[in-house]
């Protein structure tokens, strides 16, 4: 599958990348996505929520009232759920949500989130480029003239660069990552993906392994 080249002014630079087949163009694995969308959201839980339970509530523990005669039921307890203040029944208790995946699995899930984005051809090829200095406004033409400037969009370098991750950062609707550091779930939410040039050979190598 061959792919134009464009500048960051969103110009034919005339030049033409092949995308590997074993990458971009495999049959996707609908259950290896899920599987691997649904650890990235576990891993995201915190896990913290907590409520009290009638034995961590503060408070006297002598019987509230007498066990007959009141026309009402038994109480033995200020710290039982009925009763307002009370512990709670069952209640949230801290727990770690994460849980572990092959790594074949999750680079089956990440090939299959880059074939489904082929073949819908959401994926924009761009040349390398760099910031003198973090400029916001510049990464925002960059985003206007690839036409992706109201869309979700991924930005995929070869390595980790400051001056345009810093550039990226406060706008909502757009994301700065490596190709070391790509998840499914981003793959998948971005209207589309731009990947630079030089971050070609390190997905087809870390993924083809």
């Amino acid at each position: 599958m061959k792919v134009s080249v464009l500048d960051i002014t969103g110009k034919d630079t005339g030049r033409k990348v092949e995308l590997s087949d074993a990458v971009f163009g495999i049959e996707p694995n609908n259950h290896a996505v899920y599987l691997d969308v649904k650890q990235f959201l576990a891993n995201k839980r915190q896990g913290t929520s907590k409520a009290k339970e009638r034995a961590e509530i503060s408070g006297s523990t002598r019987k509230i009232k007498k066990q007959k005669g009141t026309g009402t039921a038994r109480a033995g307890s200020i710290k039982s759920p009925v009763f307002r203040g009370g512990g709670r029944i069952f209640g949230p208790r801290p727990q770690d949500h994460s849980f572990k995946l092959n790594k074949n699995l999750k680079k089956l899930a990440r090939k299959s989130a880059f074939s489904i984005q082929a073949k819908d051809q959401n994926i924009v090829v761009v040349e390398d480029f760099n910031f003198e200095k973090p400029n916001t406004k510049q990464f925002k033409q960059v985003l206007a003239a690839l036409g992706v400037e109201n869309k979700k969009s991924l930005f995929v370098l070869a390595e980790q660069n400051k001056n345009v991750y810093l550039s990226s950062r406060n706008l909502k609707r757009s994301k700065t990552v490596t190709n070391s550091g790509l998840s499914t779930y981003e793959l998948l939410h971005a209207k589309k993906v731009i990947l630079s040039e030089g971050s070609l050979e390190g997905i087809e190598s870390n993924l083809s392994k």
